[in-house]
């Protein structure tokens, strides 16, 4: 029986470049310098301590911390330095933004510096990496602005303060027990397999669509105390399953890893939340717009799922920081739709049909707190 045949991510974008003329050599070849990026970091991770990438870059566990305030593991930093390393040089790029970084990288010489600006997430879930449980790499490819492109000058952060809208690509590594790479275009969303023996990825999921409904949603219920009325309200009508208002049962999941999240719902549908609360007043949100939420949200809306912040649809939000945090919600479409319903009528003030954390509900409030 002769084997499938297997585009290689190259043969892919080359023709994509057939079928859409504007896609230029230059920006394939940048596809190509992220995706070596990622091979990189899929061994890293596979070799795990025996690699000696495990723990924190130093012995001061106070000091080992982002520009984020969140504790940095040896394998964010090993794998920021693989995404500049290797996509700085092939005169691509005007320049660079990182969750790892507070200012904008610049592309120094002796690189030339080319028209797309790369933003990431080089190591998302790193909290997991001691655990052995699923991570990823999240990355966005946008055009970087005329000025900057005419002039040569070093980039600022303004460059980067583009909606999701204007996305040129987008896509995330997935490391688990296969590395995958799921990129998206503007032409749909196509998952590539890496090949251990080749060293290639290979098309392995052509035109992924996520279905319209689902019975299940993935939320951190241990913040349900800070959720606002109509997250509430979502979560406990799915949790009342097929004697409540839907009707049907529901599963809840939660990875604390949201590249592994959303690999799950292209791959089967589902509800990802992780929506605005009152956790922290100063924090609006936990995941970062540029090189979380948009990217995720550009492949989710090109699957065909929904994608919104609750309040209006997130690709359309305009950016005011390069670390800026958002509440985020997206997947099975139906769902995402009810939720920003919910949002959108006046606030309940009856008892929830089945409060998670009422006095007959799953948990005690005081008990959280």
């Amino acid at each position: 029986m002769p084997l499938p045949r297997r585009y290689t991510l190259t043969q892919y974008l080359i023709e994509q470049r057939r079928r859409f003329p504007g896609a230029s050599g230059d920006f394939n070849a940048l596809l190509l310098d992220v995706a070596l990026a990622c091979k990189a970091i899929a061994r890293s991770v596979a070799f795990g301590e025996l690699g000696g990438v495990l723990g924190h870059p130093s012995a001061d566990v106070a000091t080992a911390v982002n520009v984020q305030g969140e504790q940095q593991k040896k394998l964010d930093v090993v794998s920021n330095e693989y995404f500049t390393q290797m996509t700085e040089w092939g005169g691509h790029l005007a320049g660079m933004a990182s969750e790892e970084m507070d200012a904008p990288y610049q592309i120094a010489a002796p690189h030339q510096r080319g028209k797309y600006l790369l933003v990431f997430d080089p190591l998302d879930g790193s909290s997991n990496i001691d655990v052995n449980v699923t991570v990823g790499s999240i990355f966005s490819i946008l055009r970087a602005p005329q000025e900057v492109i005419d002039s040569g000058r070093d980039v600022v952060e303004a460059d980067f303060l583009q909606p999701g809208t204007r996305q040129l690509a987008a896509g995330y590594a997935l490391y688990g027990p296969t590395t995958m790479l799921v990129l998206s275009v503007g032409n749909g969303v196509a998952g590539f397999t890496l090949d251990p023996n080749l060293g290639q990825f290979m098309l392995t999921h052509p035109d992924i669509q996520v279905p319209p409904d689902t019975q299940e949603f993935a939320i951190n219920a241990s913040n349900a105390r800070f959720w606002e009325a109509p997250v509430k309200r979502y979560v406990d009508e799915c949790l009342a399953g097929q004697t409540g208002p839907r009707g049907k049962d529901f599963n809840m999941r939660w990875i604390a890893s949201m590249v592994a999240e959303a690999h799950r719902i292209l791959m089967r549908g589902g509800v990802f939340m992780y929506p605005r609360d009152s956790k922290d007043p100063a924090k609006p949100g936990r995941l970062r717009l540029l090189y979380e939420a948009n990217p995720i949200g550009f492949l989710m809306e090109q699957a065909g799922a929904r994608v919104s912040t609750g309040r209006e649809p997130l690709l359309g939000v305009a950016p005011t920081a390069l670390h800026q945090r958002i509440g985020l919600i997206f997947g099975s479409r139906h769902e995402v739709e009810r939720i920003e319903r919910y949002h959108a009528e006046p606030s309940r003030t009856e008892e929830p049909v089945h409060p998670l954390f009422g006095e007959r509900g799953l948990f005690r409030a005081e008990a959280l707190s």
